[in-house]
């Protein structure tokens, strides 16, 4: 199997249904910022220090590609042959958080993104995270999206943040808080 068909050489893809459409389309920028947002947790979890972590990840990165074809489906007969969306996928994450939480020291303001690699690597994902929930719900302004989605993509950046804080509790780095220049 090929892996290049020639069939988007004139700009237009195809939709999960068959529609044709042009590549910068609505949808096609949602499910691709996801992928972008993908590869970055990809890089987070290859980069990753603890097993559990990595293993959350990999659970994240099937839970956006799932996303992905959601978004990339036009209509419900589409639909009808992808996994359905798991209703605890974002309970799931708010468990990863609050386990994350009980060993960081309260915030009391701003923190600057940095402070290692892997944090860093964190916050840009979070801020690619951000960028695909603005995305999407703009597609879901204009056509039926799977709310779950949304919802998931919302907790996820707030996953990020936590994990990029985590990073540096786990090696030892220090928050740089954010000061107003005055």
């Amino acid at each position: 199997m090929k892996i290049y068909t020639k069939s988007g050489d004139g700009g237009q893809t195809s939709l999960l249904g068959g529609s044709r459409v042009e590549k910068y389309h609505i949808r096609i920028e949602a499910y691709g910022t996801l992928d972008e947002l993908n590869s970055w947790v990809g890089l987070v979890a290859d980069e990753y220090m603890h097993p559990d972590i990595i293993k959350q990840l990999h659970q994240i990165q099937n839970l956006l590609f799932l996303a992905g074809s959601h978004l990339a489906a036009e209509n419900e007969q589409a639909k009808s042959y992808l996994t359905p969306w798991p209703e605890n996928s974002t309970e799931a994450l708010e468990g990863y958080i609050d386990e994350m939480t009980k060993h960081l020291k309260p915030l009391k303001n701003f923190i600057l993104p940095g402070g290692h690699p892997v944090a860093s690597y964190c916050h840009l994902a979070r801020c690619v995270c951000r960028r695909a929930e603005r995305i999407v719900v703009l597609l879901a302004s204009e056509e039926q999206v799977e709310p779950g989605i949304i919802k998931f993509l919302n907790r996820l950046s707030d996953y990020l943040f936590t994990l990029a804080r985590f990073t540096l509790f786990l090696t030892g780095s220090q928050e740089t808080p954010w000061k107003s220049i005055q």
